[in-house]
């Protein structure tokens, strides 16, 4: 029986998803906390990557069992997690569905805060500008889903088959007194960094240091720029990956805990 596990995590003290040699992952945690509850040796396979300290509030994974158990497993996987980590729903699924090969979107949502704030600073990503030009940054964005081939946008294009992302949408919204931001969007995949260095190019249009049409010219070019400095790992969340069978929210309101205002309004620009 093959089961879809619907989690997510924290990612600040973890080297990402993927298990590595002598590195904390989320895998790995998994793996090692499954494997001690079914007393039997667990791989997980997840729906993507996150690169270290990226979090993601919506994740799933697979594991295939040769029969069910007899015990609560939700109940004792989530009392062994550490905190920065927890299991929303355990979802036993028909054939043979493939976590990360099945999915037919996902979507990252990017955090700003442009104020020295202790508790906003695992959760987003400090930025102390204060005149960024929004009207350009949004110009750059409204470019994003015209282009399909963002090699100029991943960190090692080389060392994919290839560098077609299908993106279907791209939002920036701002917080209703204007000293956060939250960047949105959604494709079919995604490249390695693609989002941060996205990100740190609208950045670099917000201050005036390149132009729109120079943002342009990279996705017209497709040639990588000599210099990639990507945003800030901790402000990048993995929020929905989406099946052609399976299509459910995410579970964490984390989006609360970056907005100040008691009743937070999120203005789309």
């Amino acid at each position: 029986m093959r089961y879809f596990f619907h989690i997510g995590y924290h990612g600040t003290q973890y080297s990402g998803w993927q298990k590595h040699a002598g590195v904390a992952s989320v895998q790995a945690v998994f793996e090692t906390a499954l494997s001690q509850i079914l007393k039997t040796p667990i791989t997980v396979n997840g729906c993507g990557r996150t690169d270290t300290q990226v979090h993601a509030s919506q994740f799933f994974f697979h594991i295939d069992l040769a029969k069910e158990w007899d015990f609560d497993l939700f109940f004792r996987l989530n009392k062994i997690l550490p905190d920065d980590i927890a299991v929303f729903d355990i979802i036993p699924m028909q054939g043979l569905p493939h976590a990360r090969f099945d999915a037919v979107q996902r979507s990252y949502d990017y955090f700003i805060h442009t104020y020295k704030d202790p508790f906003l600073s695992a959760f987003s990503a400090l930025y102390p500008e204060t005149n960024l030009n929004i009207d350009e940054m949004k110009k750059a964005i409204a470019l994003l889903p015209r282009y399909n081939d963002y090699r100029a946008f991943c960190k090692m294009p080389d060392r994919v088959d290839h560098t077609i992302c299908n993106v279907s949408s791209a939002s920036l919204f701002v917080s209703s007194n204007g000293d956060r931001l939250r960047f949105n969007i959604s494709a079919n995949r995604f490249l390695s960094k693609m989002i941060r260095i996205i990100i740190g190019r609208l950045l670099e249009i917000g201050r005036g240091e390149i132009s729109v049409d120079e943002f342009e010219s990279h996705l017209i070019s497709k040639q990588t720029p000599k210099i990639i400095i990507p945003a800030y790992p901790q402000g990048l969340y993995l929020s929905k990956v989406t099946y052609p069978y399976l299509d459910i929210p995410a579970k964490p309101t984390f989006t609360g805990l970056l907005q100040k205002d008691e009743n937070p309004v999120w203005q789309s620009i």
